[in-house]
Parts: structure tokens; sequence; C-alpha cells
């Protein structure tokens, strides 16, 4: 609701100011130039999200997911302990945590969300640290291959998409500490 005010509030801000300077028809060129910009991003990143969607399914079909969940899964049990004596909440977060290394966040979303539902079961209305702590390892998951990313690059015009590569492994891997750490930080000042 409150992205809803912010961006009617700039909306808002931008006619008043055509208005004020005069530069009104600007304005609306800018608008409708910029809907037609989104539009074809859009469809360019919906074959990208196809392709990758379709990867996903094909190495969930060769059983390569679960060959990455059972890789994760020591992992995710040491993180969220009480989580992982779950099957399907454990199948959950190892898919959603595969999604994410594939830079596939439409993918990994659904997965979240399951695992958020089934860990939320008998917290009575408040997050428990595990998941304030998934919440925190969806925002800043490791990519290995940022496809999103290098699907918005390629639209746009660029040579390499997947140039970025070591400046998301760093920055995915920095985020993914300093949640983790503030995450456990917190939850013990929390209780304290």
């Amino acid at each position: 609701m409150a992205m809803a005010w912010i961006w009617t509030g700039m909306v808002v801000v931008s006619v008043v100011y055509g208005l004020y300077a005069g530069t009104i028809g600007a304005v609306g060129s800018a608008a409708m130039e910029g809907a037609a910009s989104a539009v074809e991003l859009c469809l360019s990143m919906a074959g990208v999200i196809c392709l990758w969607n379709g990867v996903m399914a094909i190495m969930k079909a060769c059983g390569l997911t679960e060959g990455l969940s059972r890789l994760f899964r020591p992992i995710l049990s040491r993180l969220l302990p009480r989580a992982c004596r779950d099957k399907e909440t454990l199948s959950a977060l190892s898919g959603n945590v595969s999604a994410n290394l594939l830079g596939l966040g439409n993918a990994a979303t659904p997965l979240g969300i399951t695992a958020a539902r089934r860990m939320a079961q008998g917290c009575e209305g408040r997050a428990s640290d595990e998941l304030c702590l998934l919440v925190v390892l969806n925002t800043a998951s490791i990519q290995l291959l940022p496809t999103t990313v290098a699907g918005v690059r390629s639209a746009l015009g660029a040579e390499s998409a997947f140039d970025i590569l070591p400046a998301v492994w760093l920055a995915s891997v920095i985020s993914v500490a300093v949640g983790l750490l503030t995450a456990r930080l917190l939850s013990r000042l929390w209780r304290s």
C-alpha cells in the first residue's frame, strides 16, 4: 500500500512540476516512452524466464534438483534445524536455495512461500528466528548464475550479459554473510 502512495506522489509531483515549468508535453512524452520501453523489456524478459524455467523443469525431471537438495541438506539443517525436521519443509527449502543459486527468483518464490507457511505453523502469529532467517536467506541469496539480471542486460543490448559474474558472486556472498550474522546477532539481542 505504501508503494502505491509513493508512485502516486511521484506522478502527481511530475505533472504539477510539468505544468509549472511549462513542460507538460515533455512529461507526457516521457511517460509514453517509458511505458513502451517497459512493455519491450517485459516481452524480452518473458523469453529469458521461459528458457530458465524450462531448464529448471528439465533439472527436476532428471533428478538434478533432488541432488542439489541432498547437497544443501547439511547446510540447511545446521542453519534451520527445526524446519529441517519436516521432510516437505526441507524439500521446499532446498528447492528454494537451488532456484536462487540459478538466479531464478520467480521459481524460488513459490518454494520459499511454501517453506515459510510450513515453518509458520504453530508460531501463533509471530515469526520465529528460523522464519526470519529464511527471509534473510531469500533476500540475500547467493547466485551462481544471475539469469534475470543477465536477461535484462541482454535485452538492453549488453555485448556479454554474463560478464558481471565475479561481481555478482562477491556481492552475493558478502550479502548472505552480513545477513546471516545480522540475523543471529539480532535474534540474540531480541531474546536478551
